[in-house]
């Protein structure tokens, strides 16, 4: 027998199983508008996110090492929809972009081709 495809040295005692992934909503959206969140206590830009017939919403995203406003205007990002909406620095948060932590600051996960705004990440 070849042996057991998981590999039980990366799952942890918590690992999530694939009917978790299930249970998130994660989604594309485009940003239409965004400005450095003034109020926030680490430096982030304030995005509000086209999600098609879900409408607009917002997230604060601490991604300003990278990005600013004019760069990530128009762009197509990835995000978890369905947390409950927290404030940051007074700015409501919908939504969490999703990204991937680089030293010199967050690279933003994106789609290869433009979708549909909403379309669902399976």
């Amino acid at each position: 027998m070849v042996g057991s495809l998981r590999n039980e040295s990366y799952r942890g005692p918590m690992a999530p199983t694939i009917d978790d992934w299930h249970g998130l909503d994660v989604r594309i959206g485009t940003v239409v508008r965004a400005e450095v969140n003034a109020g926030a206590r680490d430096p982030a830009l304030a995005l509000w996110i086209d999600l098609g017939e879900r409408g607009i919403v917002q997230s604060s995203a601490k991604i300003t090492e990278r990005h600013g406003p004019g760069d990530v205007t128009g762009r197509q990002v990835v995000v978890v929809c369905g947390f409950d909406a927290i404030r940051v620095g007074g700015f409501r948060s919908d939504v969490l972009v999703l990204g991937v932590e680089e030293p010199d600051g967050v690279v933003l996960l994106s789609v290869d081709e433009i979708v549909a705004d909403g379309s669902p990440v399976t």
